[in-house]
């Protein structure tokens, strides 16, 4: 799996993609994850990658060549090796808060991609031309606004990465997890088995497996019922 992200601040990226588990598969090339710097394509002499928006209003506008010759050498780069004919378009994901909101199953979808590229605003966001031209899709991480696209990239490149062939251990590592069934992951204890007057389930203790597995299975339902019942909604199999 290869991962190009598009951003004004490379270093904040892989400061971030280079720890814990994404970090350590970087580093033994499970996970091919690459930072571009659109200042980089800047035909300015300052740099410059961005301007006033026409019709007035707050704020800088990021402009459209620096992010239209990034993408070009980020597509040039990804299809460097392959024949003329099996060249195709990257896929660009905006990052921006009027997309598709990411999830679980999103994350499986573009983990079954070969490569996919995340393209970071910033300020006001980027002229719209740009999204018309290369973007494929506009996704966000929330019904939030942050300071850039640089921290949702970071979440998906994570949420991707991760259900990818080799960078966790086990399988079972996320067959267990929460949105994984469309359920919230269950309770989970370690030692000690009493803290703060407070017990680790009895069940949990017994060594039954089919009783835990039912015990988790209703503690699953239990929260989604609680706390995201949408869930419940969505997956009319589910018991309510």
């Amino acid at each position: 799996m290869r991962i190009d992200i598009m951003t004004l601040f490379p270093e904040y990226v892989d400061a971030i993609l280079s720890e814990s588990i994404i970090g350590r598969a970087r580093r033994a090339g499970k996970l091919d994850i690459r930072t571009h710097n659109i200042r980089d394509y800047s035909e300015d002499k300052h740099r410059r990658v961005d301007d006033t928006p026409y019709g007035g209003g707050r704020g800088m506008l990021m402009a459209a060549p620096p992010i239209w010759s990034c993408y070009n050498a980020v597509a040039e780069s990804i299809n460097a090796d392959k024949p003329e004919e099996e060249r195709t378009k990257p896929y660009l994901i905006y990052m921006s808060p009027r997309g598709r909101t990411f999830n679980q199953t999103i994350a499986k979808e573009l983990a079954a991609k070969d490569n996919f590229v995340l393209l970071c605003g910033h300020y006001e966001g980027i002229d719209e031309r740009v999204i018309e031209e290369i973007v494929d899709e506009e996704m966000s991480v929330g019904d939030y606004v942050l300071t850039g696209g640089e921290l949702p990239a970071c979440i998906i490149a994570d949420a991707v990465g991760r259900l990818c062939d080799g960078v966790l251990t086990l399988p079972e590592c996320f067959e267990k997890e929460s949105f994984e069934d469309e359920l919230l992951e269950y309770p989970q204890y370690t030692r000690p088995p009493v803290w703060m007057n407070r017990e680790v389930p009895e069940v949990l203790l017994s060594g039954h497996h089919a009783n835990i597995e039912k015990w988790r299975r209703e503690k699953s339902l239990e929260l989604t019922k609680e706390r995201r019942p949408d869930l419940l909604e969505k997956n009319q199999s589910i018991p309510k």
